[in-house]
Formats: C-alpha cells, sequence, structure tokens
C-alpha cells in the first residue's frame, strides 16, 4: 500500500510518530514528511533514524497555508498533532480549540485541495461522552473527519480510536516507575480509577488495519484491556522490588473515574471486525458504507467501559513485559 508514496504525518516526533515512522520505513515509501512545531524534536528524530527518505517541516497545523504546502504529492496523511494533556486543554480551552478543532479542519481542506488519497485521524476514548475539553476537542475532530466524506473529493477519511497508549510522552508507567523509585510513593487521583491500555505496537496495528480497509467514514476501535490504576501500580512495585505508598491526590478537573470507549448510542451502529476490532459506522448517509458492513456481527453490548472485563495482575504483568517495560 505505502510502496513508493509520498506520506505526511502531522504530529510526528511524538511516541506514536517514533513509532509509526519506523514500520512505514519498513513499506518502501518514496518520502515521509514529518509536519511539527519543534524544531529540536525534528533534529533528534532526524539523528535518530539517519534515513534520506524522511524530511522534516517546521510548521503548525493551525497554519493551513504551511499546512496546504506541505500536502503538496502528498498520498496519504497521517493526522496525529493535537494539544493532548487533559488539564492543559482545561486551562487553556481557546487554544485547544484552535489546535484540535481548527487544526483539524485545516488538515481536512489541505488535503482534499491537494488530492490525497487518505486522511487517518488520531481519536482517543476520551471523545466518547466527553466530560472534559480535550474530549470535546477530539469529539468535534471525529465529526468533521467523518463528514468531510460528504465532501464530493478524491480523498477518503477515517478516524482511528484509542486509549492510552504505554510508553507515551507523559505515559503514567515511567511517571509511576519514577516515583516508585525516587520517593517510594505513588500519586494516584482516586483509587477506583481504571482506564484502557494498549501497546505502542497494537496501536500502529490498529492505525494500519484501518489505512489499508476502511472505506472512509468509520470510527475503528480495538478492544484493547482494562486495568485498575491500583493494580497497574502494584505490579511496577513488585517488579522494582519496592513497596511505595499510595496517595490519593483528588481527580483533576475533567477527569473520569471510568473511560468509555463505545457509547450506548454508538453501540446501535457498531459492528465486530476481525474479532480484536469495532467498527462504528455513522449516523449519516455515506454511500455503500452500511452496505459493506451489512455482513458483520452487531455488538451485542451497550457500551464497552473500562470498568468492565478488568485484567488480573499477571495479565497487567504480562502486558507490561510485550510492551518491552518489564524484563
Amino acid at each position: 500500500m505505502f510502496t513508493n508514496q509520498r506520506i505526511l504525518v502531522t504530529g510526528g516526533t511524538g511516541s506514536w510518530g517514533y513509532e509509526l515512522i519506523r514500520q512505514l520505513l519498513l513499506q518502501k515509501p518514496k518520502q515521509i514528511i514529518i509536519f511539527s512545531r519543534n524544531e529540536s524534536s525534528q533534529v533528534a528524530m532526524s539523528r535518530a533514524f539517519d534515513d534520506s527518505r524522511l524530511s522534516f517541516c517546521i510548521g503548525d497545523i493551525r497554519d493551513k497555508e504551511a499546512l496546504s504546502r506541505a500536502c503538496e504529492e502528498v498520498d496519504y496523511v497521517y493526522h496525529l498533532a493535537a494539544l493532548k494533556h487533559v488539564p492543559v486543554c482545561e486551562d487553556q480551552p481557546y487554544e485547544a480549540l484552535k489546535t484540535n478543532v481548527i487544526g483539524t479542519q485545516n488538515v481536512i481542506e489541505a488535503a482534499i485541495a491537494n488530492k490525497v488519497k487518505r486522511v487517518i485521524y488520531i481519536s482517543t476514548d476520551k471523545a466518547a461522552n466527553p466530560s472534559n475539553f480535550y474530549g470535546m476537542t477530539k469529539a468535534i475532530g471525529e465529526k468533521l473527519i467523518v463528514y468531510a466524506n460528504l465532501l464530493r473529493s478524491d480523498t477518503t477519511f477515517v478516524c482511528v480510536r484509542g486509549g492510552n497508549v504505554l510508553g507515551t510522552n507523559g505515559s503514567v508507567v515511567h511517571l509511576f516507575m519514577n516515583q516508585i523509585k525516587t520517593g517510594h510513593q505513588v500519586r494516584i487521583t482516586d483509587k477506583r480509577m481504571t482506564r484502557f491500555f494498549l501497546t505502542l505496537e497494537d496501536a500502529i496495528k490498529l492505525l494500519f488495519k484501518a489505512s489499508e480497509e476502511s472505506l472512509g467514514g468509520e470510527i475503528f476501535v480495538m478492544t484493547m484491556p482494562t486495568c485498575r490504576i491500583v493494580d497497574l501500580a502494584a505490579v511496577l512495585m513488585d517488579a522494582i522490588g519496592i513497596e511505595a505508598d499510595i496517595i490519593e491526590t483528588g481527580i483533576r478537573p475533567g477527569e473520569k473515574i471510568h473511560e468509555i470507549l463505545l457509547t450506548e448510542h454508538e453501540s446501535t451502529t457498531t459492528v465486530t471486525y476481525d474479532t480484536a476490532y469495532l467498527v462504528i459506522l455513522p449516523t449519516i448517509d455515506i454511500p455503500g458504507l452500511r452496505e459493506h458492513y451489512s455482513k458483520y456481527v452487531p455488538v451485542k453490548f451497550n457500551s464497552f467501559s473500562s470498568s468492565q472485563s478488568l485484567m488480573s495482575l499477571d495479565e497487567i504483568r504480562t502486558m507490561l513485559v510485550r510492551g518491552g517495560f518489564l524484563p
């Protein structure tokens, strides 16, 4: 699919971007353009990969003209750029709006103007029944991407909805390990809290699945495992060999006890796809989409919450080993 193709990755210097680009380079692309704001991150990435097929473009997705120039002769766009920390977006909603909503609209319009084949948008479980401004902006981004398939263009648009990816920048795993080793304590906002988790490898599998098999207008979801945050901390303490105190700090503005990957409303138009995936179909009519997925089995549950099907301590350990965090 990507052989001899030109690919643009917005926000490509983050953890998702590193793994995505590492795997894309194995598929013989003609060029991968990393479009992001941080000069030093681009320099570090350039040195890390040292590959002539990579090119770096300083720019902000808020700048439509710069984005449009970066999209020239591009075949695929992976839209990873976003403000994603919940407290930051709560404190600075105008900035989150400009990046996550207006920036996504700019990506859509730049892709259409340059006849890009496909745009893959990275969303989050926080977009389902959003309780914080970050989730709201990503939910609007999903709606914009789905709607873009009705704009009578040659470009198709698809969403991928993920959970907490282990090992990404600011990952709770790194944070907890550091707290256990240096302070012999773990700071958790609420001991009841549960979250969805997936490894970087699984996250990129989900991206490629949506890239290759989507028609345009769907939201691809991986049926990822869930765990209690206190259980995750307990496994890390055991692995490090330090018994740390757990300190509750109180829920931050906009934070949920449990996340939702699939809402009750969405479950009415969701099908199971290749056992490990779900596909949420839009309520708006995109020609041919419902017919294509009519042979797949509708989901039999009303919603998908992180409070369900929780992993055991052994399963959490296995996930951390698979993710490369524990030996």
